[in-house]
This record gives structure tokens, sequence and C-alpha cells, in this order.
């Protein structure tokens, strides 16, 4: 049963009936409904801002930002259904983390600059297999890189990228195949380059 595997994997996603529950509750001022949601997708908003920033002070700072949102949507009543609250919750985080990237930019292109040697190092700091993964996906058009971690940092479902995207669920999954196919093609390139260097 669901509740059973919501036991077994806390950060597990509530069932869509529970969370529309969720949502009214936290709206009309419920700290446990308010907590439930808050436990049941931080780590996964987290995840995906985590890799797309791979700055973990920035994506905990981003995701609070996100939940800072959401619960002021909520609070106001202004949160109209329009397909899955996770799809809608991660088209917010993305938005957020577009936008403080353009406000970054538009600070410092300096200081854009010192993150990206910071980037190279952490990317190279834990193991071949990893650093080379880092590059590779770093290698991948925004797009294909986008779906790869939506799929798979964010735990979405190809139904929930298909709504959060807006495409048709064959073109999402061909799009996932296609990036999947790019990216090991890129981590054999990387690891033969590697090998020879």
């Amino acid at each position: 049963m669901p509740s059973h595997d919501r036991e077994r994997h806390p950060d597990a996603s509530p069932d869509d009936t529970h969370v529309r529950e969720l949502v009214v509750r936290a709206g009309e001022g419920d700290e446990d409904a308010w907590r439930e949601l808050v436990n049941a997708y931080a780590r996964r908003v987290y995840g995906l801002l985590r890799s797309r920033s791979c700055d973990p002070a920035r994506a905990e700072e981003i995701t609070q930002s996100v939940f800072v949102t959401v619960a002021r949507v909520l609070g106001k009543g202004q949160y109209q259904e329009q397909g899955r609250f996770d799809a809608w919750l991660f088209r917010v985080a993305m938005n957020r983390l577009r936008d403080d990237a353009r406000a970054r930019k538009r600070r410092s292109t300096h200081a854009l600059g010192d993150a990206a040697v910071g980037l190279e190092a952490e990317q190279s700091a834990p193991t071949p297999e990893t650093g080379g993964l880092h590059a590779a996906l770093e290698g991948l058009a925004p797009a294909d890189r986008e779906v790869i971690e939506l799929r798979h940092r964010a735990d979405m479902s190809f139904k929930q990228i298909a709504e959060m995207l807006g495409q048709p669920l064959g073109t999402v999954l061909a799009r996932h195949h296609r990036a999947l196919r790019k990216l090991r093609t890129a981590m054999e390139a990387t690891n033969t380059t590697g090998s020879t260097a």
C-alpha cells in the first residue's frame, strides 16, 4: 500500500490525493501539513538545484527561497492546481535558479569566473568516475542536461517531467533516451582521453 511505501521511504512523495489535502491545509495555516510538504519535497528540490548549481550553499539558499515562495503563494490562496503539485514546485525551483543566475551575472562576471574555478576543483576532487560524469553532464546541451537531471536528480517520473515542460510524454521519453546516449558517448570519450593522457 502507498502508506507503507511512505513509511519505508520517508523521502518518497505523498500520493496525489494526499498532496492536494496537504496543499489545502498548508494554505490554511496548518503547520503539520506544511512540515509534511517540506519533508516530502525539500530534498528533491535541493538535489535538483545542487546538480544544476554545483554549490551546496547556493542550492540550500535557493531551496529555502523556493519554499518561502510556495508558502506565500499557498498562504494567499494563489495556487491554482494545473496538473501535479510537484511539477509546479520544480518549475518554481528552476525559475528561481535562472533568476539567481541572471542576478549573479549582472552583479559580477568576476564572481562567476571564481565560481567556475571552484567548480572545476570540486568536480575533479572526488573520483575519476564522478569527475567524468560531471564533465560529461556539463558538455551536454542545456535541454539534454535538464531532462537527465529532472529524471535522475529530482527523481521525477517521465509523466511529471512532461507536465512540467509542457511536452508530450513521448517527446520526453525520446529526449531522455537521446540524452542518455549522448552522455554515455561523452563519458566513453572522456575515459578514453583520460586513459591515453
